[in-house]
């Protein structure tokens, strides 16, 4: 085994690893604040980026419901229901879960 694959094969390997994530996430981050730094927010471009966090947990839970078939979904559609009428988060999440909940418990 080479030098490199023996620092992997160590304890140091996942030290190394951890660091890289970090340092790749830092520089996401970063960069992001330089593309957006140079760009002209017009009020269509405001109007998608406050759009779009909803958009990414759409995104990250839609398969998942997808897969779990009509009790997720009647408890994701109980879920935005209540988030769309409080507008507080934990409502809608409490609301999805008991919702969930109840139809499993139910059969």
């Amino acid at each position: 085994m080479n030098t490199f694959g023996t620092v992997i094969a160590s304890p140091w390997g996942s030290v190394l690893a951890i660091a890289a994530m970090t340092l790749v996430t830092f520089l996401c981050r970063i960069a992001g604040v330089v593309v957006m730094s140079r760009v002209r927010l017009t009020p269509r471009i405001e109007r998608g980026l406050r759009a779009l966090p909803g958009s990414i947990i759409l995104a990250t839970i839609l398969p998942v419901v997808i897969d779990n078939g009509l009790p997720a979904i009647i408890a994701l559609t109980a879920a935005i229901v209540a988030m769309a009428m409080t507008r507080i988060d934990i409502v809608g999440l409490l609301v999805g879960l008991g919702t969930l909940s109840v139809i499993r418990a139910l059969g």
